[in-house]
């Protein structure tokens, strides 16, 4: 039933949906599912590609088995200042998250994205981070590492605290739109030298030369659109404030 535990049924028609070509969000629709459990359902069993209904349907009673869960009475969820849907709100989580993850960052870096961002205050200390997802804390300064290597994230210093807060605004996208836009002016750089190196009208150099004109051209473009979007953002905050 909408909601449950998926059955072996469902699993199969997963499986036919994907041999078919379909979406995961036309799979969820036709299953009347979540499209988040699609998605956990398929990644966690072999992705996209290699997904088998019987397997995937073994190895979830296999885990289920070795959990062997003590029954616990479920804690009331806390209410929300906002009036939100504690379990939209996780659905939103879960979305979001597999999203980043398919943007190419990794799931524990997704999940501290993900958090952030839906975090009213768009801040928390890596504390935080660790008591919200249940993580270790190597786990979480990993992904802060690479969150702040690709300019996502900035740090602040909480003097109150005496602990470092790291904080996601609307400038994170930008942040890491104009490292990559740059790193993409870089690569035309290096692949118009090469070209030059292994001569102009050689096949390798030409492959060069087209590729530095690529990603010249792609990075300038990039600059140019974020650019327009920080003109349009603050004029927006402006006119709004």
């Amino acid at each position: 039933m909408p909601g449950g535990r998926l059955t072996h049924q469902d699993r199969r028609q997963i499986a036919e949906g994907l041999a078919q070509g379909h979406t995961y969000t036309e799979i969820a629709r036709r299953l009347e599912r979540p499209i988040s459990t699609i998605t956990r359902e398929v990644t966690r069993n072999g992705g996209a590609g290699g997904y088998q209904a019987d397997q995937a349907h073994q190895a979830t009673e296999s885990r289920a088995r070795r959990r062997r869960p003590t029954p616990v009475p479920a804690a009331p969820a806390a209410p929300d200042a906002h009036g939100r849907d504690p379990e939209a709100v996780h659905e939103l989580e879960e979305r979001f998250t597999t999203l980043m993850i398919n943007t190419g960052l990794p799931r524990m870096t997704a999940r501290v994205v993900t958090c952030l961002y839906t975090t009213d205050s768009g801040s928390l200390t890596a504390a935080e981070l660790v008591q919200r997802l249940q993580v270790s804390p190597a786990s979480i300064s990993k992904a802060i590492g690479e969150l702040e290597q690709q300019e996502l994230i900035r740090r602040e210093r909480d003097p109150r605290r005496r602990r470092d807060r790291y904080v996601i605004d609307a400038d994170a996208w930008f942040r890491g739109w104009m490292a990559s836009a740059r790193q993409n002016v870089m690569l035309a750089d290096s692949a118009r030298d090469g070209a030059e190196i292994l001569g102009a009208a050689t096949p390798a150099g030409i492959r060069l030369q087209d590729i530095s004109q690529f990603f010249e051209h792609v990075g300038h473009a990039m600059l140019e659109a974020a650019a327009e979007w920080r003109q349009a953002y603050f004029a927006r905050r402006t006119t709004d404030g």
